[in-house]
């Protein structure tokens, strides 16, 4: 563990080429993310995640999915069901509070059972940005609804529910992704809001689910925050906002490092990530020339990134009871119920 590099990457393709194995074998990242470009049948999933982990010398290495439910779902049929969205769930709650907060559970605990399967550990969710009217909808229906306390208590049950199941969960995207006029996967989205603003309708569900053990960051300005530098690359808005007002302890991860939002050239981009105070880096779309210049500028895992990490893992060991068939028959009674 000592020796993992503070990085997360993916791959290109269904199999490991060589390159992949050489450089994986040579970097140790400390984690692996999987998209469906990497997704054919069970067991091709169960081997590729096993050979990433043989790689990495590390048996317990995170390998991280985004499976969500709605438009974000990597695993689709007959791997997994689709699932609702986020804001489908969140309508059930709207009508019967008790029945959205259980269906949330039950979908996040489903997604453990589908994931631990194929040997995935990890799942970028829940989403906690707060939509506001008129924002892009990169986030749209991925979010529990439009009222901070909806999704705070809608993330909160979500987060249980993948934890119950063994499964790490990452919080998304610290401090708030909702007001972004623009998609972060292609340009940089500036917000104008006052921090008053920001603390009363963006901040209170990452305030309430501090206690997770991942974080993702959002690759956004808040001009009240720090007009210069997107959060993932602004040590101000690590260090009091995500660190100090919203004492977060867990491991802090930056969204994608190749999306568009961020500027420079990738070793830039990394430095600058790290400079601000996010543990890990997260290279998603498995291109070699772009690792290896993360890389190039990626730490060793060690000090408080270190203990964060290693705390995480931790939830890997803590799985409850349940039985898949009576979660997926609950789950299908109750959203047939209430939807």
């Amino acid at each position: 563990m000592s020796e993992s590099k503070a990085m997360i990457v993916g791959a290109s393709g269904a199999t490991l080429t060589s390159e992949e194995i050489a450089f994986y074998r040579e970097q140790r990242p400390w984690g692996f993310i999987l998209f469906a470009r990497n997704i054919v049948d069970a067991e091709q999933v169960r081997e590729l995640v096993a050979a990433m982990r043989d790689c990495a010398g590390s048996p317990n290495a995170p390998v991280f999915i985004d499976q969500e439910g709605g438009r974000v779902q990597r695993l689709r049929p007959p791997l997994a069901p689709n699932y609702p969205a986020g804001a489908a769930l969140g309508a059930l709650y709207q009508r019967d509070p008790n029945a959205g907060l259980r269906s949330a559970w039950l979908v996040s605990r489903l997604h453990a059972f589908d994931l631990r399967k194929l040997g995935i550990t990890a799942d970028c969710l829940p989403v906690l940005d707060v939509p506001v009217e008129g924002a892009h909808d990169v986030i749209g229906d991925r979010a529990y609804g439009k009222e901070p306390g909806i999704v705070a208590v809608m993330g909160r049950a979500a987060m249980e529910g993948l934890k119950a199941g063994g499964v790490l969960p990452v919080i998304k995207h610290i401090p708030g992704h909702g007001r972004a006029f623009a998609d972060s996967h292609f340009n940089l989205p500036v917000v104008d809001a006052t921090l008053d603003e920001l603390r009363t309708h963006d901040f209170p569900p990452f305030r309430a689910l501090s206690d997770a053990p991942m974080a993702m960051t959002a690759h956004v300005v808040y001009t009240a925050i720090d007009p210069d530098h997107p959060v993932t690359t602004s040590p101000r808005a690590v260090n009091e906002i995500i660190r100090g007002e919203l004492e977060f302890d867990g491991l802090l991860m930056s969204d994608d490092v190749s999306m568009k939002a961020l500027s420079g050239d990738f070793e830039e981009r990394t430095r600058g990530i790290f400079e601000a105070g996010c543990d890990v880096v997260l290279h998603c779309n498995g291109l070699m020339d772009e690792m290896k210049a993360v890389a190039t500028q990626t730490p060793v895992l060690s000090g408080e990134a270190l203990r964060r990490a290693t705390a995480a893992l931790q939830g890997l060991n803590v799985i409850d009871t349940a039985v898949e068939e009576e979660v997926r028959a609950e789950f299908a009674a109750l959203y047939e119920a209430v939807a």
